[in-house]
């Protein structure tokens, strides 16, 4: 059975549904299943055919042993997680006139719009799952800058093992993201919007962090988190860069390049991963925005903090890119004391300047650029008049990103990950577009309904928001609890 341990060392090694369960590792390190599954063509050929959720079973079926979830249960979750997207495909694969067999993979056609969508329609229901044998209940924390939010508590909401408390760095993302979560009217769903935070979502993530290392808190409220921390989200995100493969690809072993809209590395991480299972992608490309935090990693060595930037593509307005720790682990040899040691090192310094060796480990079939807002609002324009399709801004930080480093990129097919829909940024398109009014294209029914809802939600200072949690989430709990009674 496959076990998972700590990135940074500390623990035992634990069960698949304990890692889930727990989120962060007990250390406050990061859950990684003690050895990847190697990929042959000949599983990729077997797969080919194969419809998402059918390609999911498969793929997840490496990491979980069927004595914990049967097939059929798996299969089931599934199935229930992906019902709810627009499409049947689940994501549709658009493909450009403008660049040469350039492809969009549209991760945004589940209920709340992103692509976190697809990781947390399954984690969710998967907690849910446990918690239902266990006869348990879980309290789930996510900070988020726009998209895990507004998934975690569509994905939580009415369910009655689970309550969640999302927290957004207030005025840092779209009015249209902020209505997705504070117009549920579930009562264990709790949006936090929290005044004053220099770091934006970083800072939020510092909290969690002590949260989860106040044990007695902890083990009250029944902590646990679907942040991309969570080895559930980055697993299931694994899925979609075999299906966009096998959509794509003419034959099995043709190599491809991908480019990302990249932050925290979750969604990367993942498909840093598939590639090291067995994927045949020749380059990824590190897509980031002005905050440029992996761009210093994959350009130069270098892991810093910096002040942040606010930006159009507001999702990935990251200082710090936590996931970069679960991929190091397994580019060193699943060395779990240097990981701990270079935590250590940047907890007290705020930068790490990694070796030669190290740099060269982790680099190789990574390109990387920063894009400038500028940039951003100009690949949206000039794709939007050259192909009449209209592109999300992290979507255009993405292309751009390819289009700055395409003289370093093998020819070869490009898939462009676009990680949620235009109608979550009406004002950037505007801008982008240079129209007056919302084109139809940057437009949902879903954000046209929550407009005109009762919102509900705490607020809160970022100097005061650690107390206020511990007060009010306690509080919460022993009113369920006495209910419960």
């Amino acid at each position: 059975m496959m076990q998972f341990v700590s990135n940074k060392g500390g623990g035992d090694p634990v069960d698949f549904e304990t890692a889930i369960l727990d989120g962060f590792a007990a250390d406050g390190g990061l859950y990684v299943p003690t050895s990847l599954p190697h990929i042959s063509l000949a599983q990729l050929e077997a797969w080919k055919h194969l419809g998402y959720v059918d390609l999911a079973l498969e793929i997840l079926s490496l990491f979980i042993d069927h004595s914990v979830i049967s097939k059929a249960e798996l299969k089931k979750l599934l199935e229930g997680a992906y019902a709810t997207f627009e499409k049947p495909t689940i994501i549709p694969l658009h493909r450009l006139k403008s660049r040469t067999e350039t492809f969009v993979m549209e991760l945004f056609h589940g209920p709340t719009l992103s692509f976190k969508d697809v990781g947390l329609a399954f984690l969710v229901n998967l907690v849910d799952f446990f918690l239902k044998r266990r006869n348990e209940y879980k309290t789930l924390i996510v900070a988020t800058t726009g998209d895990t939010g507004p998934a975690t508590a569509f994905y939580t909401a009415g369910k009655s093992n689970l309550s969640a408390w999302v927290l957004y760095p207030k005025g840092m993302i779209t009015t249209e993201q902020e209505r997705q979560m504070t117009t549920l009217p579930h009562v264990n769903i709790h949006p936090v919007g929290v005044s004053n935070c220099p770091d934006g979502g970083d800072d939020l993530d510092v909290v969690i962090a002590k949260l989860y290392a106040n044990i007695s808190f902890k083990d009250k409220v029944h902590l646990s988190s679907v942040n991309s921390i969570n080895w559930g989200r980055v697993m299931m995100q694994t899925v979609h860069y075999f299906y966009a493969y096998f959509q794509v690809v003419d034959s099995i072993g043709e190599r491809i390049n991908m480019t990302v809209p990249s932050g925290a590395f979750g969604n990367l991480c993942a498909g840093s991963l598939a590639r090291k299972m067995g994927l045949p992608v020749t380059t990824f490309v590190v897509a980031n925005n002005t905050n440029a935090c992996l761009h210093r990693i994959f350009s130069e060595g270098l892991f810093s903090k910096r002040p942040i930037f606010e930006t159009p593509s507001s999702a990935i307005d990251i200082l710090i890119p936590y996931n970069f720790w679960r991929f190091l682990y397994f580019c060193i040899g699943e060395d779990t004391k240097k990981i701990k040691q270079w935590s250590d090192e940047f907890i007290a310094t705020g930068k790490i300047q990694f070796d030669k060796e190290t740099y060269v480990s982790y680099s190789e079939g990574f390109l990387s650029a920063s894009i400038s807002d500028e940039q951003t609002l100009r690949v949206m324009k000039e794709v939007y008049s050259t192909d009449n399709y209209l592109l999300d801004p992290h979507g255009a930080v993405a292309l751009a990103a390819a289009d700055a480093v395409k003289e370093k990129l093998d020819d070869q097919k490009l898939v462009c990950l676009a990680t949620a829909h235009p109608a979550k940024f009406p004002q950037v398109v505007m801008h982008a577009l240079q129209l007056e009014l919302v084109p139809n294209e940057a437009k949902h029914h879903s954000i046209e309904q929550a407009k005109v809802l009762c919102e509900k939600v705490y607020s809160c200072d970022y100097k005061h928001l650690e107390e206020a949690l511990l007060n009010v989430m306690t509080k919460d709990w022993d009113l369920k609890h006495n209910k419960t009674d």
